[in-house]
């Protein structure tokens, strides 16, 4: 069976999702992640759009050793220079440079004739291979581009060095059989096609992105791109989880395999939803949570006596478990330790020390901690910005119910080391103690969105809350849990404040530095 590539955009595309703005800790846990998942190749950002993705680039190449990390750059050299310096840590440094080949884009965003677009495109790509010996090379707005121009630039860019085509569906408007006849096309048309991999790139616009990928690799791509969830702008990516289990559960009809770890699916699922705030729907094929789920009174009798009645995925395939007790009140630092590292954090001893407090406490609070409360204690405090300067809520109440007006009174340390308290009113419990907290925070703070879910079931389940704030013109994303919804809330609205206040921090520094 041939291997088919897989190339992770999620930490690039995927974080060009509305609303998505990850730190630097998270895409380093993420990339570890992906690592573990065995994506062959994960594009870390785009280290020319801003000095927090440089650093953020350059963090994951060098921490990465078991998988290709690639930076994205535009045909400049400027933005090569710095995708090189940014990468060049890497145990196998690689560029993506990406130029647009359609009609519309040279026209109306490049200002560039078609002899410019190749010329410009081939010089790129020659500079970068001085620096890079992996240059991946894509035709943006491929699908909507004339199939003759295409085969023209792409002969000339591998001439020049490319190691790797892609053909991307840049706005998701191909069908499968237009996406795959169109790779079928190159093959046939560029004389040196042999000598680069074929890689497709599908956005989900039209609800087609893994059906355009399986149809590329039906016609000779080697590589498919894509995010975990799907996500990334617009509709998102094909979901890379579903391909690769798309290849796998039909292998009778495609000779075909990956070498994702599929039974890291779920946990990778389970961090990127985490850390961008983007749930996964509960009918999102393969990792949702009713993927599994079976109310059917038929459905269910059939898969009681063979589950391969209704079921062609296991949970266990996928990384998906029982969610039973684990640890307990009486569990000591060593068995919670082991059960860190099974999850895969590499947790500081001061860290460390913080979780395992932070789960006694959840035991005596909690009649069952399962896996999915673990996780989520473990991603709060190995993502927490370890700051001095920053807003900490020192108590808080809230007193709510029919017959009164909802107030909320907090007392919060300010980044300075003032203490600060106040008292407000509000239509609902959560609207008074958000009134609250932003009449205590010094920074101008608009609510876009608010979200509030449980961790797994039961009356005492973990709240998780995930906000998206306007800070001073900024838009942050924030993220916190508790097994109280409103302190969840609390968590959540104070932690994207305090990204905004760190980032600026870094920023000073830098500026300092400089």
């Amino acid at each position: 069976m041939s291997q088919i590539k897989i190339f992770d955009t999620t930490l690039r595309d995927g974080e060009q999702s509305p609303g998505v703005n990850l730190n630097q800790v998270e895409k380093l846990e993420i990339a570890k992640q992906l690592e573990r998942l065995g994506v062959d190749r994960m594009e870390a950002g785009f280290p020319a759009s801003s000095k927090g993705d440089f650093q953020a680039v350059k963090a994951i190449a060098d921490t990465i050793k078991d998988t290709s990390v690639i930076g994205l750059a535009r045909t400049t050299k400027q933005d090569v220079d710095i995708a090189w310096e940014a990468l060049k840590g890497a145990a196998s440094p690689s560029l993506h440079l990406f130029l647009a080949t359609s009609p519309i884009h040279m026209t109306y965003k490049l200002k560039k004739t078609p002899e410019q677009v190749i010329d410009t495109a081939v010089s790129m790509v020659s500079y970068a291979k001085q620096k890079f010996s992996q240059v991946e090379w894509s035709a943006e707005d491929a699908s909507r581009s004339d199939w003759n121009f295409l085969a023209q630039i792409i002969e000339q860019v591998i001439d020049a060095g490319a190691t790797v085509i892609n053909l991307p569906d840049t706005v998701g408007y191909t069908t499968p059989n237009e996406y795959g006849e169109m790779f079928r096309y190159m093959r046939e048309n560029v004389p040196n096609i042999d000598k680069v991999q074929l890689s497709c790139h599908c956005h989900d616009d039209l609800g087609m992105a893994v059906a355009n990928s399986i149809a590329a690799v039906e016609n000779g791509v080697t590589q498919v791109e894509g995010t975990i969830n799907g996500i990334g702008e617009r509709a998102g990516n094909a979901a890379l989880e579903e391909v690769a289990l798309a290849l796998k559960i039909r292998s009778d009809f495609y000779p075909y395999h990956t070498n994702l770890k599929l039974d890291e699916i779920k946990r990778t699922s389970d961090m990127i939803a985490k850390f961008t705030g983007m749930s996964v729907p509960g009918n999102k094929a393969v990792v949702g949570r009713n993927a599994f789920a079976h109310e059917s009174g038929i459905h269910q009798d059939g898969v009681l006596k063979n589950t391969e009645t209704y079921e062609i995925i296991t949970p266990e395939m996928v990384g998906v478990k029982s969610n039973t007790l684990f640890l307990g009140k009486h569990s000591g630092r060593h068995a919670f330790k082991d059960k860190v590292k099974e999850f895969g954090y590499e947790l500081s001893d001061e860290k460390l020390k913080e979780a395992f407090d932070a789960f006694k406490l959840l035991t005596d609070r909690k009649k069952e901690v399962t896996d999915d409360d673990i996780f989520t204690l473990l991603t709060d405090i190995q993502t927490d910005t370890a700051a001095a300067s920053k807003y900490e809520m020192q108590m808080f109440q809230v007193q709510y119910g029919t017959a009164n007006i909802p107030t909320a009174t907090v007392s919060m340390k300010t980044p300075e080391g003032d203490i600060v308290q106040t008292a407000c009113t509000g239509q609902g419990s959560v609207e008074a103690l958000y009134k609250t907290l932003e009449a205590l925070i010094a920074e101008e703070v608009n609510l876009i969105d608010y979200q509030i879910s449980s961790v797994g079931g039961g009356k005492d389940a973990l709240a998780e809350s995930h906000v998206q704030l306007m800070v001073n013109g900024e838009t942050v994303n924030g993220r916190g849990a508790a097994q109280d919804v409103v302190e969840a809330s609390a968590n959540a609205f104070i932690n994207a404040v305090n990204r905004h206040v760190v980032q600026q921090t870094n920023l000073k520094k830098e500026v300092i530095r400089s």
